[in-house]
């Protein structure tokens, strides 16, 4: 029984001893800043910080772009199963072909609404300069 459990054991401890290794390799060839009280200044990720500590503003472009990204990358995870039995799903299951394509259909609408808003097109033309 312990043998159909060695492959995800291996795994595990390649998966530690990757990790271990590559902290232990930061320690031994990692800078350390000498002219750095820790006390003086905030933790951020072990970097200096710059600037004021002010959040940076970005535009909802890329926010934008992160939640169709989001969308119709499940979108594959979805349809790469069906689309590996696609034959035996068709032949066998109606059904489950008019709910894929209705699937299919409600995310080709969100596609065409995002396109017609705008949001897939990045570059506009700019306003004129004065």
């Amino acid at each position: 029984m312990l043998q159909e459990y060695f492959s995800a054991f291996i795994q595990l401890v390649a998966g530690f001893g990757f990790a271990g290794l590559i902290i232990i390799l930061s320690v031994i060839f990692g800078r350390r800043a000498k002219l750095r009280n820790p006390s003086h200044i905030p933790y951020e990720c072990g970097n200096v910080p710059e600037g004021d500590g002010a959040p940076a503003f970005f535009s909802i472009k890329y926010y934008m772009v992160a939640i169709l990204f989001l969308v119709f990358d499940l979108e594959v995870i979805f349809l790469y199963p069906w689309a590996l039995g696609f034959k035996d799903i068709v032949v066998n299951n109606g059904a489950a072909f008019a709910s894929m394509t209705i699937f299919i259909a409600v995310l080709m609408v969100a596609y065409l609404y995002a396109w017609a808003k705008g949001v897939i097109v990045w570059h506009r033309n700019p306003a004129p300069r004065r």
